[in-house]
């Protein structure tokens, strides 16, 4: 064959094969993948082609259903904190809400809401979610806590007085109530069936900006970022992460499926600045709806306590304790006559459901615990030996019973100062290089919220007296006839403070 037949053949057979590659192309991948793509549920975002003349957006895949719906139960809520006299100064001079994001943003954040003018009251806002027809509205915690003032502006403008019903600083939650009635309100979802790159959108009041929407997708779930470390020792943190633009002021605001449905509470975001920079976090809603409940039924979170100590599993500690996968999280070890421990769990055990939902972290286990009361009782699936078991599990409270707790339960004594209080544990007195106190856990109306004292103090001395635990500071109290007592202590984050308390 001649060279340049040779060459006509090869050119022949190179446009063939092309036509060939390109007509495959459409019709395997181009064709047949938009239809694909048009039979998809009406809420995934389709994926384009070569040709982006031919992209097919689902039908009803839009964020106005989920918009209308979360907008008029979405609230604004504002805090002013008056300042205090001589001796009685509040230790965050900036409110509560100001403290709490610089001990996660640092030093440098502050909130735009938020002014002293010539010495006046400090204002700040946040939002919040109406949960019941006759006012119930759920927010953050860091928004309300110790605020002396808290008006709620609805989404139709109409404003009101809010009372704080109940606080959990262990979740950043809180429950306030306002005297009105066929309010519209939000329907939860479920926060277990939430998955990770489904849309969601955030509603709230950034900078003052009023019934605010954005939208993004879930980036992760379960996720811990220790913002709630120095507030308590029982903190719980698994948040679920978005991408969905939260700002200070969308704090305790909603954050909802695109059927509207609430799946958690808007509470933090990671930032260097202050200001959103790619990632926020919201309270999941099956943990929000416990805790609200309890604070509705009871003024105070119930919580339980499975007593084993955890470790999360990676390749390292698999292979170090000769474990056959990293799914799960691994005991430590087990407190005595805890509800584990009841139950037969022992160090070893390899924990991977709680109630067949899976566990795979710290995180993930605290929350699924933390949805139940003492008394409850709760199926744990677990691997032992390299065999899968099921045990029942009965929870316990910090105490080691099954009681629940009511607000009213308080003593005469703490009811004269409007507070409760719990004995230091050993790992804070570690941690502050103390040897005793007695920490304030609730603040009711009373001596000591009139004092300035907030939620986590630690009282170390009352008149120079060294206070060791709860009982000594009671004991104290009851026998303390003097006119003004002077309280001595230190925070969680080991700042110092003095509060005189006039009787």
């Amino acid at each position: 064959m001649k060279a340049k037949h040779i060459i006509i053949l090869a050119l022949i057979t190179s446009l063939l094969g092309g036509a060939v590659s390109i007509f495959g192309y459409k019709y395997l991948i181009g064709e047949k993948y938009i239809y694909s793509v048009q039979n998809r549920p009406p809420a995934v975002l389709s994926n384009y082609t070569a040709d982006t003349t031919s992209v097919v957006v689902p039908e009803g895949l839009n964020f106005i259903h989920a918009a209308d719906a979360a907008r008029p139960a979405v609230v604004h809520i504002k805090t002013s904190y008056e300042p205090k006299s001589q001796g009685q100064s509040r230790v965050y001079p900036g409110g509560p809400m100001d403290q709490m994001l610089k001990e996660f943003f640092g030093d440098g954040f502050s909130m735009p809401e938020g002014n002293y003018q010539n010495g006046g009251a400090r204002e700040a806002s946040g939002s919040g979610v109406i949960i019941s027809a006759d006012g119930y509205i759920i927010t953050n915690n860091h928004v309300v806590e110790n605020a002396d003032n808290i008006e709620v502006v609805l989404n139709d403008k109409r404003s009101f007085t809010g009372k704080l019903i109940g606080t959990d600083p262990s979740t950043d939650l809180a429950l306030v109530k306002i005297e009105e009635k066929d309010l519209p309100t939000v329907i939860y979802g479920n926060s277990d069936n939430v998955k990770i790159g489904e849309w969601v959108l955030a509603v709230g009041n950034p900078f003052n900006l009023t019934s605010t929407v954005t939208a993004g997708i879930v980036s992760a779930k379960a996720r811990n970022i220790n913002i709630l470390k120095s507030k308590d020792n029982l903190a719980i943190e698994s948040f679920i992460q978005t991408d969905a633009v939260v700002n200070p002021g969308n704090s305790g605001g909603a954050l909802v499926n695109l059927r509207g449905e609430l799946i958690g509470i808007n509470t933090a975001i990671a930032s260097p600045t202050g200001s959103y920079a790619g990632y926020s976090f919201a309270v999941p809603v099956a943990l929000v709806k416990k805790v609200i409940k309890d604070l509705a039924e009871y003024g105070t979170v119930q919580r339980a306590l499975l007593g084993v100590s955890i470790m999360e599993i990676n390749s390292t500690l698999a292979k170090e304790k000769g474990l056959k996968g990293v799914t799960g999280v691994y005991v430590a070890s087990v407190n005595q006559s805890s509800a584990a421990d009841k139950a037969g769990l022992k160090e070893g055990d390899v924990i991977t459901h709680v109630n067949q939902i899976p566990v795979n972290s710290s995180a993930s286990l605290q929350e699924n615990v933390a949805r139940f009361r003492p008394g409850d009782k709760i199926r744990v699936k677990y691997v032992r030996d390299g065999k899968e078991q099921e045990v029942d599990a009965i929870l316990m409270n910090t105490k080691g019973n099954t009681a629940l707790v009511k607000k009213e339960d308080i003593t005469a004594s703490t009811k004269s100062v409007g507070a409760s209080l719990i004995d230091l544990s050993k790992e804070e007195m570690k941690k502050l290089r103390i040897d005793g106190g007695a920490k304030v856990t609730k603040l009711l109306p009373g001596k000591f919220k009139e004092a300035g004292i907030k939620e986590g103090f630690i009282i170390t001395s009352i008149d120079k007296q060294k206070v060791k635990n709860a009982e000594d500071l009671m004991h104290y109290l009851d026998s303390n006839k003097s006119e003004g007592t002077l309280i001595g202590g230190i925070y969680p984050n080991g700042q110092k403070a003095y509060y005189a308390v006039a009787w």
